[in-house]
This record gives C-alpha cells, sequence and structure tokens, in this order.
C-alpha cells in the first residue's frame, strides 16, 4: 500500500489535499475533456501536469498533455502623481530574471503581490502600503490580464491610483522578515517611457501600465 500523498491524500504544510484534482471538473468548453490530473510538485505554489482530449477542427479526438504552474492570482496598481507628473516604482532583485540573462536582476516594477485570500482591491491597498509605505485612496481598474497563459495560471488585476508625492517619505520599503529589499524610484512619466524604450525597464506589467497612463490614464486624459 503506498504512503498517503501530501497534497493530495492527506493535508501539506499550508492545510491543502486534493491538489490532483483541479480540473476535471471543468465542462465549459465542450471540446475540451480532463481525464487526469497529476501533482509534480507543491513546496508552496502548485505545478501539475494535466492530461485532456481535444477535439480540433477536422472533429478528431487528440490526446493533449500540459504542465501548468499555479501560484494564484495577484494584483498590481501604477501610484502617479498627476501634478507633478510622476510615478512610484520600486526596484528589487529578482532571481529569475537574474539567471535569465538580466545584468544584475534589479527590476524596476510596479508595486504588485498576490491576493492569498483577499479581494483584489484589498489585496493592492496591502501591498502597496506594505512596498512603497503609500496608503492607496481610491483605486481606478484597468484591466485583468493572464500574464503567462502558456503555463502560469495566473490572472493579474490592473489598477491605478494616483498619490501626493510631495508629502511622501522613505526611499524604501517591503518586509524585511519576507526577504524584501526594496528600493523606491520616482521618476517622471516622460524619463519612464524613455526607460521602457531603452531596456531599463523590463517588467512587463509596469510597461502595460505606464503605456496605458499616457493612452488612456491620468497623462493622456485632456
Amino acid at each position: 500500500m503506498s504512503e498517503p500523498r501530501p497534497g493530495v491524500d492527506v493535508p501539506d504544510h499550508r492545510g491543502r489535499v486534493g491538489l490532483d484534482r483541479t480540473g476535471l471538473d471543468l465542462d465549459r468548453n465542450p471540446d475540451v475533456r480532463v481525464t487526469d490530473v497529476e501533482l509534480i510538485a507543491a513546496p508552496w505554489h502548485v505545478l501539475r501536469r494535466t492530461t485532456l482530449e481535444y477535439r480540433g477542427p477536422s472533429g478528431a479526438w487528440e490526446t493533449q498533455q500540459r504542465e501548468t504552474y499555479d501560484r494564484g492570482n495577484g494584483a498590481t496598481v501604477l501610484l502617479y502623481d498627476p501634478a507633478r507628473r510622476t510615478v512610484l516604482l520600486t526596484r528589487q532583485f529578482r532571481y529569475p530574471v537574474y539567471v535569465n540573462e538580466h545584468p544584475d536582476g534589479m527590476l524596476l516594477e510596479t508595486a504588485a503581490g498576490l491576493l492569498d485570500d483577499d479581494d483584489p482591491a484589498t489585496a493592492i491597498r496591502r501591498e502597496a502600503m506594505e512596498e512603497t509605505g503609500v496608503e492607496v485612496g481610491e483605486l481606478e481598474h484597468v484591466w485583468d490580464v493572464y500574464m503567462s497563459p502558456g503555463s502560469v495560471t495566473e490572472r493579474l488585476h490592473f489598477f491605478a491610483a494616483a498619490y501626493d508625492g510631495a508629502a511622501r517619505s522613505g526611499e524604501r520599503g517591503g518586509l524585511a522578515e519576507e526577504g524584501e529589499h526594496i528600493e523606491l524610484v520616482e521618476l517622471g512619466i516622460e524619463e519612464s517611457l524613455a526607460m521602457i524604450r531603452d531596456g531599463r525597464i523590463q517588467d512587463a506589467k509596469t510597461i502595460m501600465l505606464l503605456q496605458w497612463s499616457v493612452l488612456d490614464g491620468p497623462f493622456g486624459k485632456k
């Protein structure tokens, strides 16, 4: 008899069970039938290998396998000062980009984080305070976007909010107990766009929100 599997038959260290059943009950697409889900790893987030049957344009069914990484959903916010035409970004070390040819792994980003058990607006208010020290007032919802749909299940909720740059204090943020060492970077909107063009800003969510800000957002409205 095999040993009980954490996260499958018995709770793992986060109290989760049944991690190998996600997707088996999906029926929203009549051309897709999920037949098997294998839990590959779940040290914190969850990696699964799913076997499915897909009915192609010819009507024939074919068997496919997909690996998905489930880290939960997240939220991000562009903090902007409309009077001073500035945005407040964070700079922190990101090992995944460092190991994939980024010069030093120090990435410029909008404040962001996982939802955990909160709704998107509550979560991004929490993350903005933790990362930047800014208490967010009114939030503008921008989009909900799947950032890497070929392999990652995460849906990212995009927001924007005004802040008073003249009243801001402090140059660092983040929670030390979580290993966060965040430098705060305030930039003029024109400079931030130039940094996209020359590659100094390479984070997708940040690029999307900065470009939105001058097309449809606070720096583009007449």
